[in-house]
C-alpha cells in the first residue's frame, strides 16, 4: 500500500512539472526607423592639427581646469604610486600636489567655464535653446548614436559642427577631465571669439536633406577668417548679426519650393531584446564590517 502510494505521488509530481515547464515566447517589438543615415564628416589631415594646436594654446593661455577634492585623488592612488612620488628621506608630497591641495577642488574659472557646453548632456541642452557658435565631437565616441543625434540638431539650428579625431586625448588632461566627447562653445564666449573664428571655416557643411538651405548658411561664416584685424568684441558683434540677419531671412521668406523632394520610404525594425538570452550575473551583496 505504501509503494503504491509513493508511486502516485510521483507521478503527480512529473506531470506537474511537465506542465510547467513550457517553451517562452520570444517578445518581438516593431518599431519605425528613420530610412536616413547621419554621418559626421571627419576633419583630418591639417585642418584637425590646426583646430587643436588653437583651442591647445588658448586652454593653457587662460589655465581652466577641473581641480578634483583631495579625497577623490587619494583614492585613485595606489599604494606604490604614493611610495614613489613621496621622498625617500620624508613623507612629503612634491610641490605640485601640495599646491594643488591648497586649491578649491571646482573648476579656476568658473565665468569661462559657463562660456563652454562639455559634455554631450550640456551640447544637447544648449542646441536645444539655440546657443551654441560652435560644435566639435570626438571621433572616439561609441557607440557612434551617442553623438549621431547632434547632426540634426546642429544642422537645424544653422551651429557649424565636425567630427575632430584626438579631441579628447588632447583637451581632456588639459581641462582635468577624464574625456570629452562634445565640446560647445556658446555665443557670448569672449574669451573664445578668436579661435571660434579660426575655427569655422574649417569645419565643413552638414548634410541633412530636409537642412539643403541651412548647408550654405553655415558656410557664410568663412568670412570672418578675413576679418582677423577685428578685436575680439567686434567679432563677437559680426557673428551675432549674422545669426540676426539669417533669423529674418527665414521668417520673411516665402514657403519652400518642395518640388525637388523625393519622400523615402519607412523602414520597419523587429527588435528582440537579449537576442543570445544571456543572464546577469547576480550582484554580490556587500558583507556588513563589524567595528
Amino acid at each position: 500500500g505504501d509503494k503504491t502510494q509513493n508511486y502516485l505521488r510521483m507521478s503527480v509530481i512529473q506531470q506537474g512539472t511537465a506542465t510547467l515547464r513550457k517553451a517562452k515566447k520570444t517578445t518581438v517589438k516593431t518599431c519605425l526607423d528613420n530610412p536616413f543615415v547621419f554621418l559626421w564628416k571627419t576633419i583630418d589631415g591639417e585642418d584637425m592639427h590646426f583646430i587643436l594646436e588653437t583651442l591647445e594654446e588658448r586652454i593653457k593661455h587662460i589655465g581652466l581646469k577641473k581641480i578634483e577634492s583631495a579625497r577623490k585623488k587619494k583614492r585613485s592612488l595606489t599604494k606604490k604610486q604614493t611610495e614613489r612620488k613621496c621622498d625617500a628621506g620624508t613623507n612629503d608630497f612634491p610641490k605640485d600636489e601640495a599646491e594643488s591641495h591648497q586649491q578649491k577642488p571646482g573648476w579656476t574659472d568658473i565665468s569661462i567655464r559657463r562660456q563652454l557646453a562639455i559634455g554631450v548632456n550640456e551640447v544637447t541642452k544648449a542646441l536645444e535653446k539655440n546657443e551654441l557658435l560652435l560644435l566639435l565631437v570626438c571621433k572616439s565616441a561609441k557607440p557612434a548614436m551617442i553623438t549621431s543625434h547632434l547632426v540634426e540638431l546642429s544642422a537645424s539650428r544653422a551651429t557649424p559642427a565636425g567630427q575632430v579625431p584626438r579631441l579628447s586625448e588632447t583637451l581632456a588632461p588639459l581641462l582635468g577631465l577624464t574625456s570629452i566627447l562634445a565640446l560647445g562653445f556658446k555665443k557670448h564666449s569672449d574669451t573664445f571669439t578668436e579661435a571660434i573664428a579660426a575655427i569655422i571655416p574649417k569645419i565643413p557643411a552638414l548634410e541633412v536633406p530636409w537642412f539643403q538651405n541651412r548647408a550654405e548658411e553655415s558656410m557664410a561664416y568663412a568670412d570672418t577668417d578675413s576679418s582677423g584685424s577685428l578685436e575680439p568684441e567686434e567679432l563677437a558683434e559680426v557673428l551675432e548679426e549674422k545669426l540676426t540677419s539669417q533669423k529674418r531671412k527665414h521668417t520673411e521668406s516665402s514657403q519652400p519650393d518642395l518640388s525637388h523632394v523625393i519622400l523615402q520610404p519607412l523602414k520597419i525594425k523587429k527588435l528582440v531584446p537579449n537576442p543570445n538570452k544571456i543572464k546577469k550575473p547576480p550582484r554580490k551583496k556587500k558583507k556588513a564590517f563589524s567595528a
